[in-house]
This record gives C-alpha cells, sequence and structure tokens, in this order.
C-alpha cells in the first residue's frame, strides 16, 4: 500500500467523462494519488469520452510508446450537417439532404476512406503552430496553413446506420483526426456531416 511521501510508479486506466481536457483529468488523478510526475499519452478532445492512459514516475519512460501506438474509437456521425469545428460545439455552417443514403453507398464511402490517407490537421486540435495550439488561431477568427500528413486507417466500419447518425468503429494510427474523417464522409456522400459523440475503447 502506497505511504504519504512515497514515489509512486504505474498506469491508470482513466475512462475520461465528457465535457473536460485531458489536462484536466491528469492533473486531478495526480492530485488525488499524490503523484509528484505523470503524463498522459495521448489527448482527447473534451467532447471525447474513454481511455486515457495516465502515467505515473517511473511509468512516464515509457508514455511515447502509447502515444505512438494505434487506437481504437467507437465515433457517432451527424449525417445531414456540416460545422465550423467538424463536431457538435461548432456552428452549423451547411445543410445537406440524407434521403437516399443506402447502406451501400456509405459502405463504399469508408472503403475509400480505409488504409494510407493523406490528412490535413483541422483548424479545431491541440497540435502547436509557433508554440500555440491552432484551436488559438481558430477561436481568433485565424487560419493558418497547414501540411498534410499520412495517416492509416486501419478499420472503419459501420456498426450502426439510421436515417441521420452513422455508428462506426475506427482503429486508427496517430496523429488522425476523427472529426476529419466524419467531414470527408460528409463531403463523399454530399450532405455534410461532423462528429457528434466520440469514445476511445483501446490504445
Amino acid at each position: 500500500m502506497k505511504r504519504k511521501g512515497d514515489p509512486l510508479d504505474g498506469v491508470l486506466l482513466l475512462d475520461k467523462p465528457a465535457g473536460i481536457t485531458s489536462n484536466a483529468a491528469l492533473q486531478q488523478a495526480k492530485r488525488l494519488f499524490g503523484a509528484a510526475k505523470a503524463g498522459h499519452t495521448g489527448t482527447l478532445d473534451p467532447l471525447a469520452t474513454g481511455l486515457l492512459p495516465v502515467c505515473f514516475g517511473e511509468a512516464t519512460k515509457f508514455a511515447g510508446l502509447l502515444l505512438e501506438a494505434d487506437k481504437t474509437y467507437l465515433a457517432t456521425i451527424q449525417l445531414g450537417a456540416s460545422t465550423s469545428t467538424g463536431d457538435a460545439e461548432g456552428e452549423v455552417i451547411f445543410r445537406g439532404d440524407v434521403t437516399g443514403l443506402d447502406p451501400a453507398r456509405i459502405a463504399a464511402v469508408l472503403e475509400q476512406l480505409t488504409g494510407v490517407q493523406e490528412q490535413v490537421p483541422p483548424m479545431y486540435s491541440a497540435l502547436k503552430r509557433e508554440g500555440r495550439p491552432l484551436y488559438a488561431y481558430a477561436r481568433a477568427g485565424e487560419t493558418v496553413e497547414r501540411s498534410s500528413r499520412a495517416v492509416t486507417i486501419h478499420e472503419l466500419a459501420a456498426v450502426s446506420i439510421e436515417p441521420e447518425v452513422l455508428q462506426l468503429r475506427l482503429r486508427v494510427s496517430k496523429g488522425t483526426y476523427v472529426r476529419s474523417i466524419a467531414e470527408q464522409i460528409g463531403e463523399r456522400l454530399g450532405c455534410g456531416a461532423h462528429l457528434k459523440a466520440l469514445r476511445r475503447e483501446a490504445t
């Protein structure tokens, strides 16, 4: 049993709730366990829930391995509307017709987006440019140039298909933005789409 003042080494498999940042969840865990040193292994947006491994003490030395690992998500995609942020927190900027979206057409689009893809990081992301996260520029009404980068979508499968909601399971490489995949699905279907909910299931 850990005594007060003893160093804490290990990994906490934290189920992050919606509505708080990954760093806020990390700081709460750090205070709760009285850890002197802690770090998480891959940011989840405030909207997202699910697995956030938190490394304490000596375990922070292999946090980089988890950062590089593939991640598995359960994503809920809202069809028929695109937003300014690519997720449910943004303003609707486009509405499209979802009638006639049969499962075969959706399956074809998912197949097109599977494999190695070039992806441009969204403006609403924690990726930094000149020391500032991209979302800080976006909130100030600025758009900065971002280079595309290769990501790998190992698995992209429909779990359920409803008239306006698509639930997907994805296994993706490091640095993949699921909100960007949601936007691409909307573009290819011609109806617009955004990420309604996201849960990380595995890393």
